[in-house]
């Protein structure tokens, strides 16, 4: 059964690890790899990644990219979205943070966020903006 505008907003904006999937060009599979996303019903999506790394320069040249979240318990249940990039912009620290305190315990997001910050690269975020929602929970299985 599909889920409902309210239903699908508020399970994307549950911290799940998504799939992110984005056009990797002629006769080439798309990319698709797991990313930590910040979402709010209503709103953008959010993500970061390096600023120099194949997610980013795909993203660019697309324009446009697609998550998946699911779960299993307790009923099966996915989201799907896709829609247009509406901006990149170099990450803040800050951001970093906010993302990191989205999965990690309270106690590591501290170490984490040092490490990352020095270690990672120059990190941008993408917003995009959802425009296609595909949604079912399947019930129990």
């Amino acid at each position: 059964m599909a889920l409902s505008r309210t239903e699908r907003e508020q399970f994307l904006a549950e911290p799940h690890i998504a799939a992110l999937a984005v056009s990797a060009g002629e006769d080439r599979a798309p990319l698709t790899v797991p990313i930590w996303y910040g979402y709010s019903p209503g709103g953008d999506i959010w993500i970061m990644t390096g600023r120099d790394s194949r997610k980013a320069e795909l993203i660019a040249s697309a324009g446009r990219f697609s998550l998946m979240v699911d779960r299993l318990e307790p009923t099966i249940r996915y989201v799907s979205v896709e829609g247009p990039v509406v901006s990149t912009v170099p990450a803040l620290r800050e951001q970093l943070v906010s993302i990191s305190s989205r999965y990690l315990p309270a106690e590591k997001v501290d170490g984490y966020v040092d490490d990352a910050w020095k270690n990672h690269g120059e990190q941008v975020v993408i917003h995009m903006r959802p425009s296609r929602w595909v949604s079912a929970d399947l019930g129990q299985v």
